[in-house]
Protein backbone atom coordinates (compact mmCIF):
# COMPACT_ATOMS: atom_id res chain seq x y z
CA UNK A 1 0.00 0.00 0.00
CA UNK A 2 1.85 3.37 -1.06
CA UNK A 3 2.50 5.88 1.79
CA UNK A 4 0.03 9.03 1.99
CA UNK A 5 2.93 11.10 0.18
CA UNK A 6 3.91 8.39 -2.16
CA UNK A 7 -0.22 9.40 -3.16
CA UNK A 8 0.38 13.03 -3.39
CA UNK A 9 3.29 12.71 -5.53
CA UNK A 10 1.66 10.49 -7.78
CA UNK A 11 -1.52 13.20 -7.41
CA UNK A 12 0.37 16.10 -7.89
CA UNK A 13 1.96 14.63 -11.12
CA UNK A 14 -1.10 15.34 -12.90
CA UNK A 15 -1.41 18.75 -13.11
CA UNK A 16 2.22 18.50 -15.01
CA UNK A 17 0.79 16.00 -17.21
CA UNK A 18 -1.92 17.80 -18.24
CA UNK A 19 0.36 21.33 -19.59
CA UNK A 20 2.97 19.17 -21.41
CA UNK A 21 -0.22 17.41 -23.25
CA UNK A 22 -1.56 20.98 -24.24
CA UNK A 23 2.11 22.85 -24.67
CA UNK A 24 2.82 24.58 -27.85
CA UNK A 25 -0.91 24.50 -29.04
CA UNK A 26 -2.96 27.08 -30.43
CA UNK A 27 -6.35 28.77 -29.29
CA UNK A 28 -7.64 27.51 -33.04
CA UNK A 29 -6.32 24.36 -31.90
CA UNK A 30 -7.42 23.65 -28.57
CA UNK A 31 -11.13 24.94 -29.94
CA UNK A 32 -10.95 22.14 -32.77
CA UNK A 33 -12.91 18.86 -32.94
CA UNK A 34 -10.19 16.60 -34.65
CA UNK A 35 -12.06 13.85 -34.10
CA UNK A 36 -15.56 13.43 -34.39
CA UNK A 37 -18.12 12.78 -31.82
CA UNK A 38 -15.42 13.75 -29.32
CA UNK A 39 -14.78 17.11 -27.13
CA UNK A 40 -12.31 19.54 -27.84
CA UNK A 41 -8.81 19.76 -26.13
CA UNK A 42 -10.28 23.21 -24.25
CA UNK A 43 -13.15 21.22 -23.21
CA UNK A 44 -10.99 18.21 -21.95
CA UNK A 45 -8.66 20.72 -20.20
CA UNK A 46 -11.84 22.52 -18.67
CA UNK A 47 -13.35 19.36 -17.50
CA UNK A 48 -10.44 18.70 -15.65
CA UNK A 49 -10.34 21.85 -14.02
CA UNK A 50 -13.98 21.78 -13.01
CA UNK A 51 -13.78 17.84 -11.78
CA UNK A 52 -10.27 18.65 -10.05
CA UNK A 53 -12.49 21.23 -7.44
CA UNK A 54 -15.55 18.32 -7.42
CA UNK A 55 -12.84 15.86 -6.32
CA UNK A 56 -10.82 17.76 -3.93
CA UNK A 57 -14.11 18.67 -2.11
CA UNK A 58 -14.87 15.18 -2.00
CA UNK A 59 -11.69 14.73 -0.29
CA UNK A 60 -11.38 17.92 1.99
CA UNK A 61 -15.55 16.76 3.06
CA UNK A 62 -14.14 13.15 4.22
CA UNK A 63 -11.30 13.77 6.21
CA UNK A 64 -12.80 17.24 7.63
CA UNK A 65 -16.02 15.41 8.35
CA UNK A 66 -14.59 12.37 9.66
CA UNK A 67 -16.83 11.04 11.93
CA UNK A 68 -20.14 12.01 10.17
CA UNK A 69 -19.51 10.01 6.89
CA UNK A 70 -20.08 13.02 4.42
CA UNK A 71 -22.44 12.50 1.54
CA UNK A 72 -21.07 13.07 -2.05
CA UNK A 73 -23.05 14.19 -4.68
CA UNK A 74 -22.84 12.77 -8.50
CA UNK A 75 -21.63 15.83 -10.93
CA UNK A 76 -22.87 15.31 -14.64
CA UNK A 77 -19.63 16.33 -16.83
CA UNK A 78 -22.22 16.37 -19.92
CA UNK A 79 -24.56 19.40 -18.10
CA UNK A 80 -20.92 21.13 -17.03
CA UNK A 81 -19.47 21.24 -20.67
CA UNK A 82 -23.11 22.17 -21.72
CA UNK A 83 -23.18 24.91 -19.00
CA UNK A 84 -20.12 26.58 -18.38
CA UNK A 85 -18.57 28.02 -21.62
CA UNK A 86 -15.78 26.28 -21.76
CA UNK A 87 -14.61 27.47 -25.32
CA UNK A 88 -15.00 30.60 -23.39
CA UNK A 89 -12.81 30.49 -20.73
CA UNK A 90 -8.90 30.90 -20.58
CA UNK A 91 -6.00 28.00 -21.18
CA UNK A 92 -3.89 29.39 -18.58
CA UNK A 93 -6.30 30.06 -15.77
CA UNK A 94 -7.53 26.36 -16.18
CA UNK A 95 -4.41 25.28 -16.46
CA UNK A 96 -3.63 27.21 -12.88
CA UNK A 97 -6.66 26.02 -11.13
CA UNK A 98 -5.59 22.36 -12.01
CA UNK A 99 -1.89 23.52 -10.04
CA UNK A 100 -3.19 25.34 -7.62
CA UNK A 101 -5.31 22.31 -6.30
CA UNK A 102 -3.02 19.84 -6.85
CA UNK A 103 -0.34 21.34 -4.79
CA UNK A 104 -3.03 22.29 -1.73
CA UNK A 105 -4.54 18.74 -1.65
CA UNK A 106 -0.99 17.31 -2.08
CA UNK A 107 0.10 19.14 0.92
CA UNK A 108 -3.12 17.90 2.57
CA UNK A 109 -2.57 14.44 1.37
CA UNK A 110 1.12 13.93 2.37
CA UNK A 111 -0.27 15.37 6.22
CA UNK A 112 -2.51 12.34 6.39
CA UNK A 113 -2.04 9.50 8.05
CA UNK A 114 -2.58 5.85 6.81
CA UNK A 115 -5.77 5.01 8.87
CA UNK A 116 -7.16 8.39 7.43
CA UNK A 117 -6.84 7.07 3.66
CA UNK A 118 -9.55 4.51 5.07
CA UNK A 119 -12.11 7.20 6.29
CA UNK A 120 -15.59 6.69 3.77
CA UNK A 121 -17.82 9.27 2.36
CA UNK A 122 -21.60 8.15 1.01
CA UNK A 123 -21.14 8.87 -3.05
CA UNK A 124 -24.91 9.21 -3.84
CA UNK A 125 -24.65 6.62 -6.60
CA UNK A 126 -21.57 5.19 -6.03
CA UNK A 127 -22.40 4.30 -2.33
CA UNK A 128 -19.38 4.19 0.35
CA UNK A 129 -16.09 4.88 -1.26
CA UNK A 130 -12.72 5.42 0.63
CA UNK A 131 -10.57 8.33 0.64
CA UNK A 132 -7.54 6.01 -0.87
CA UNK A 133 -9.97 5.22 -4.02
CA UNK A 134 -11.14 9.01 -4.03
CA UNK A 135 -7.95 10.18 -4.08
CA UNK A 136 -6.82 6.79 -6.48
CA UNK A 137 -9.71 8.26 -9.15
CA UNK A 138 -8.28 12.29 -8.98
CA UNK A 139 -5.17 10.61 -9.67
CA UNK A 140 -6.14 8.42 -12.98
CA UNK A 141 -8.47 11.40 -14.07
CA UNK A 142 -5.70 13.46 -16.15
CA UNK A 143 -3.85 10.46 -17.64
CA UNK A 144 -7.15 9.04 -18.64
CA UNK A 145 -7.75 11.84 -20.67
CA UNK A 146 -4.01 13.16 -21.56
CA UNK A 147 -4.59 10.19 -23.88
CA UNK A 148 -7.47 11.67 -25.95
CA UNK A 149 -5.40 15.04 -26.14
CA UNK A 150 -2.86 12.94 -27.29
CA UNK A 151 -5.21 11.58 -29.62
CA UNK A 152 -6.33 15.24 -30.74
CA UNK A 153 -2.75 16.49 -31.15
CA UNK A 154 -2.59 13.52 -33.78
CA UNK A 155 -4.90 14.26 -35.69
CA UNK A 156 -4.13 17.31 -35.88
CA UNK A 157 -0.63 16.49 -37.49
CA UNK A 158 1.15 17.90 -33.67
Amino acid sequence: MPTPQELADQYLAGAAQLRAAVAGMTREQLLARPVAGRWSAMEVVCHLSDFDLILADRMKRIIAMAAEVPLLLVADEDLFVKGLGYHARDLEEELAVVESIRRQMARIIGGLTPEQLQLTGNHNKRGLMTLEKIIGMATNHIPHHVSFLMEKRKALGL
